[in-house]
């Protein structure tokens, strides 16, 4: 008999196909997150848990059924899952790397025009019939070509943003304890203050950890220089929200590109007002070829779990060595 597999959101078609080859599914057929309680219930029903960056997949959910053979996160980031708990009762943990580097970098660059070339507002501008024709001070922007940017964490992610920077004859500075980035491209390591005084452009790549959490405060907001805009597609809490609103709204810099947030879905009261944010639904990832490979990967996942082989994108590789 086929293993049972639980997925808590329906994944794109080709990774369903993939999965109903190998697996018995058991899949949310409604397009909204399922409660703690829903998830439970169908963890406790199944052999392989394969869940979504926006599931907490807490111990209580580890621990109710003891028969659970692994946990497949379609995701990179897997902050939403008690790992601790699950190392402690042998479960396998597995993430997708990788495979979206290079369309979360386009996300950073698009936001990044978007902000600085105000597309959002000159959208809406022409579709609220306001354009009467040219004129010289019309939604003015900033350029880019020329600027520096600011790459804090150079991963695989930020490594990739800052690689498409050379097209645009930027000055690269990044901060980060990786030196590998400097074999690819050119850049110059600098600290953290050094970074936010001297970059037009920030762009944040740091996984969510306690250490990062609201690594930009408002300290940090403060050293940023008037015309910087800040760009976040990595997590959230990185950003202390509340300062940034405040940042936005009194100009201590001059926009941000937000792909993520720090309570989502829900935003802070204020954010959604503000004409120098440009706010996206935590798509850097959604493109068609990129979810459809990071299914893949997870159904590689799922069927090395159960096939009790080290699965290839293994978070806690700690269990197989005991």
């Amino acid at each position: 008999m086929k293993p049972k597999i639980f997925v808590t959101r329906m994944l794109p078609e080709l990774v369903m196909k993939k999965l109903n080859v190998h697996f018995v599914v058991n899949v949310n057929p409604e397009d909204k997150a399922l409660s703690k309680e829903e998830i439970m219930r169908g963890t406790l029903e199944c052999d392989i848990l394969l869940c979504l960056l926006s599931d907490t997949i807490d111990s209580d959910i580890i621990s109710c059924n003891p028969n659970l053979k692994g946990i497949v996160n379609y995701a990179v980031g897997f902050n939403n899952i008690d790992v601790e708990c699950a190392t402690r009762l042998n479960i396998p943990v597995t993430n997708t790397p990788g495979v979206l580097t290079e369309t979360t970098a386009d996300m950073a660059w698009a936001l990044m025009f978007s902000v600085a070339r105000r597309i959002v507002e000159s959208d809406k501008f022409v579709r609220d019939g306001k354009f009467k024709g040219w004129g010289p001070k019309l939604l003015l922007g900033a350029d880019i070509y020329g600027k520096t940017l600011g790459i804090i964490g150079a991963g695989r992610i930020g490594i990739a943003v800052a690689k498409r920077a050379s097209g645009f004859n930027m000055k690269v500075l990044y901060s980060d304890n990786n030196t590998h980035i400097e074999d690819t491209i050119t850049v110059e390591k600098v600290d953290l203050e050094t970074l936010l005084k001297k970059s037009d452009f920030v762009s944040l790549h740091v996984p969510m950890l306690p250490k990062t959490k609201h690594l930009i405060g408002e300290k940090e907001l403060k050293m940023m220089k008037e015309t910087a805009i800040l760009i976040n597609t990595s997590r959230g809490a990185v950003i202390d929200e509340k300062m940034l609103l405040k940042a936005l709204e009194e100009n201590w810099i001059a926009g941000a590109g937000l792909d993520v947030y720090e309570y989502e879905p829900r935003l802070i009261e204020g954010l959604i007002d503000c004409d120098n944010v440009v706010l996206a639904p935590h798509i850097a990832s959604a493109s068609v070829e990129t979810r459809t490979n990071m299914g893949f990967i997870a159904v590689e996942n799922a069927i090395a779990i159960w096939q009790g082989t080290i699965p290839p994108q293994i978070v806690n590789r700690e269990i197989y060595e005991k």
